[in-house]
């Protein structure tokens, strides 16, 4: 079962085919991505003109995403099962159902469809830590990218 609506992962498989062939998003998808998504549509796709977005893997097969938000504020989130520690995510998409998303899930989702989310490889350690939430293992991530 999909985690978003069947419209939306539509519109990321024509993100990804559009951005293979030309290398960028043309207008008509830029507006439903607006109309789909609404605000938080055009600060992801900043977010993700920034390259602020990391797929963080282990050898064990975890997957989470670190995104580094306008605040410069890292949060890890899960795509799987769409959860970002954001107050946005919390106030807006979950207590008043405001949007599908908040920016971070989205810039996620969007630079895996474009194809330039970052890639880092961590021990199964580093990830248990992530997962449990401990800041030391993300502030040892944001150390080794600078």
């Amino acid at each position: 079962m999909p985690l978003l609506p069947v419209v939306a992962e539509q519109l990321l498989r024509d993100v990804r085919s559009s951005y293979r062939e030309e290398s960028r998003i043309p207008d008509d998808l830029l507006i439903a991505l607006r109309f789909v998504f609404g605000s938080c549509a055009l600060q992801a796709l900043d977010l993700v003109d920034q390259r602020s977005v990391t797929c963080v893997t282990s050898p064990s097969g975890r997957e989470v995403f670190q995104v580094t938000g306008g605040s410069g504020r890292l949060y890890t989130l899960f795509t799987r099962c769409q959860y970002c520690p954001c107050p946005a995510f919390s106030f807006s998409v979950l207590r008043r159902g405001e949007g599908l998303l908040c920016k971070h899930i989205l810039a996620a989702y969007l630079s895996q469809a474009m194809g330039v989310c970052r890639q880092e490889q961590v021990s199964d350690q580093l990830m248990t830590r992530l997962l449990a939430g401990q800041e030391d293992a993300g502030e040892h991530l944001r150390s080794a990218r600078v």
